[in-house]
């Protein structure tokens, strides 16, 4: 044994062989000199195994923290502190050896549990956000979100449906079911629908609404709702079950307001209506004027031909006749022309209405005057004003509609007939009446009278575009007013024209 100073000896060897760490004493080639019992029993050797042996039969490894090796193998983790005592015989390492394997599992579980406090702060952020998300998302969404349990009652029903349906969530959460958005007998025949689709029948009602969800078919289709004031509103609802496993828990019902994309493709028919109309239009101008143009044309050419041969001062009254023949014709293909060009301004929506004070009878008066070349021979047209003088509306259009109808009137009466104008002026209203001892009109033929185009059968051999009465009922209507018509074929016809003064 080493010879330590007797005044510490005792102290060393109750430290040494009571302590409740390893300890052992190695000399300069580090060989082992001495261990205590706790590091025998520690590391399982007797103090004859390690006695002469080197610290690495212990501790392979050579640092602060070591992984010491018992005698069985098995390995374990330890901290080593070392310190050194010079003797006579030689410097002395006393090493301590603290097995840390407590420390390290309490170390192992603590990162554990950071990590999973790590891992369970990571999951509440993302759920978190994501909750966030579904929220605004549930909040903000355009589209009208009802959520219903099994039975069918409603047990969600956001914001955008609020908003569009007029109903507060809490006046159908757990009371209605969403039946009360639909139509019934919308209901009804998308019942019948899916019973022939799927080949088994389907109750009109919340089965017909779930159906296919619960047979996980695609269940998207367009519904007309009703909201809580009456209205309607066309909607595209999709419907999904909810499911946790095998089982339905519910339904979640998606539909989108299609109101305004309805009114863009109204708007996008009308307008493609429109534009077909125009096209027909133009065709219908191409033909027509190849055939109405070809008379006058053809007796402006044979006149103007027989008025260079009639260069004699006797034959001044046949130049007069075919020289008024010409200006007829002329005359006739200017009001083809402005028929055409009438309508056309029509459709395209060119007309403006420009409202001007003036002596309606004067007015009328003027017009009748500069159509008294039109009438054929002996025809008689006689005129009476009742009422104010004075009228409140557009006296172009006025004059346009008095044309025509006073031109037709010429056109179907005989000769030696009488046309009666009749024009009445009241605080309000203008009313204008042309009746005429003509041909008259057919019940049938009356239906159709002022469609663009439209001429009767019985008047096919009288030259004509179509166009008058459709140009006077699309001025009547621009001025807010209304054209009727009382006939008796064979008898004669009156048009009613009637113009109210736009309220200042």
């Amino acid at each position: 044994m080493i010879n330590i100073a007797q005044n510490n000896y005792i102290g060393f060897e109750v430290l040494f062989n009571h302590a409740t760490v390893g300890i052992l004493v190695a000399d300069s080639h580090s060989n082992i000199l001495m261990a205590n019992p706790f590091l025998l029993n520690q590391f399982g050797y007797t103090k004859e195994d390690i006695t002469g042996q080197p610290i690495s039969l212990l501790l392979p490894c050579n640092d602060t923290e070591y992984s010491a090796l018992r005698k069985d193998g098995s390995k374990f983790p330890v901290e080593v502190s070392k310190g050194e005592h010079s003797t006579p015989e030689g410097v002395l390492t006393i090493i301590y050896i603290m097995d840390i394997s407590d420390r390290k599992t309490s170390e192992q579980t603590r990162q554990q549990l950071d990590q999973q406090k790590k891992e369970a702060a990571i999951k509440d952020g993302t759920l978190q956000r994501m909750n966030s998300l579904l929220n605004s998302l549930w909040s903000n969404a355009g589209a009208m979100i009802i959520v219903i349990n099994t039975d069918g009652f409603i047990k969600w029903f956001n914001p955008a449906a609020e908003r569009i349906l007029g109903y507060k969530a809490s006046e159908v959460i757990d009371i209605y079911t969403p039946l009360m958005l639909h139509d019934q007998d919308e209901v009804a025949l998308r019942a019948e629908e899916f019973s022939r689709q799927l080949q088994q029948p389907v109750e009109p009602g919340m089965e017909t609404l779930t159906i296919k969800a619960k047979l996980n078919l695609f269940n998207e289709y367009e519904w007309l709702y009703i909201r809580k004031d009456g209205s309607s509103l066309p909607v595209s609802l999709t419907v999904s079950a909810i499911r946790e496993g095998n089982d339905i828990t519910g339904y979640i019902g998606i539909a989108i307001d299609l109101s305004s994309i309805k009114e863009a493709e109204s708007e996008l028919r009308i307008s493609l209506e429109k534009e077909r109309e125009l096209n027909e239009l133009k065709s219908r101008f191409v033909s027509l004027a190849s055939h109405e143009f070809r008379t006058p044309l053809s007796a402006i050419l044979s006149s103007v031909y027989l008025v260079s041969k009639y260069e004699a001062a006797e034959d001044v009254a046949k130049r007069g006749k075919h020289i008024q023949r010409i200006i007829s014709s002329v005359n006739m293909l200017t009001d083809i022309l402005n028929d055409f060009l009438s309508v056309g301004k029509i459709e395209e929506g060119k007309i403006q209405v420009r409202y001007a004070t003036f002596d309606a009878a004067k007015h009328i008066g003027n017009i009748l005057g500069e159509m008294e070349g039109l009438k054929k021979s002996q025809q008689n047209i006689y005129y009476a004003h009742h009422g104010a003088t004075q009228a409140y509306l557009d006296p172009t259009l006025l004059k346009h509609i008095v044309m025509n109808l006073v031109s037709n009137a010429i056109k179907f009466s005989p000769e030696s007939a009488i046309i009666s104008i009749r024009t009445q002026c009241s605080d309000s209203t203008f009313q204008l009446s042309v009746k005429d001892k003509g041909i008259g009109i057919s019940e049938e033929d009356r239906q159709h009278l002022f469609e663009r185009f439209f001429r009767s059968q019985h008047v096919s051999n009288i030259q004509g575009t179509g166009l008058g009465l459709h140009i006077v009922a699309r001025y009547a209507e621009l001025m807010n007013g209304s054209v009727s018509c009382n006939s008796v074929p064979g008898k004669g016809t009156e048009f009613i024209v009637s113009l109210p003064f736009p309220k200042n």
